[in-house]
């Protein structure tokens, strides 16, 4: 005797479509998410195809905080500058690996004119007004030569606040490299200052 069981067929031939297409989203999913630089050079957010940078939409949440530096006042308490810096997802992973910065990788610094308070602690500074970004993408010597933000293996850019898609910079070497000298041998990124790269 053959006893059929319709309902349960459907209940499993509809689970077995669920799951495949659940399994779909994830391989979508995780290959979006593998590494830092998967959209920064192509036809992505960050660099246009001219090689000319712009701050990424929406950093402050999709991107990984690597950490923060205070500049001291000449004169008086409280610190001059505040530097907060993100890294594109997947950097922090990828630089622990290895100790490099992947091709595609984008770093995004907020410079801070800081508030300078007085809390049961002391004196304190904490980000105030937003004075503008600073903006590198690790990129391939010669990727885009007619670019002059572009060489010594990064893309690089200021703009100030109020207009992060126009930098006001012209000539990397002039404008950006000169604050870099000392991390030349840590690929031009002062890596100390960033505890989540520490192996």
């Amino acid at each position: 005797m053959r006893v059929r069981f319709p309902a349960m067929s459907a209940a499993i031939a509809s689970g077995v479509i669920v799951t495949a297409i659940f399994s779909q989203w994830i391989a979508a999913h995780a290959q979006t998410n593998t590494t830092a630089p998967s959209n920064a050079l192509g036809a992505g957010a960050v660099v246009d195809a001219a090689g000319n940078l712009r701050v990424p939409d929406g950093y402050r949440t999709a991107y990984e905080s690597l950490g923060s530096w205070a500049i001291a006042a000449d004169q008086g308490k409280g610190a001059k500058e505040l530097h907060l810096v993100y890294a594109s997802p997947g950097t922090i992973a990828a630089y622990r690996k290895d100790g490099r910065f992947p091709d595609g990788t984008v770093l995004v610094k907020e410079v801070f004119q800081p508030a300078i308070e007085q809390k049961t602690t002391g004196t304190v500074s904490r980000a105030g007004t937003l004075k503008g970004w600073f903006v590198m993408v690790k990129g391939e010597n010669g990727r885009y030569p007619d670019n002059q933000m572009w060489g010594d293996g990064w893309g690089w850019s200021w703009f100030d606040a109020g207009n992060p898609t126009k930098t006001t910079s012209k000539n990397y070497k002039t404008d950006c490299l000169g604050c870099h000298v000392p991390a030349r041998g840590s690929d031009w990124v002062y890596v100390e200052g960033y505890q989540p790269l520490k192996r």
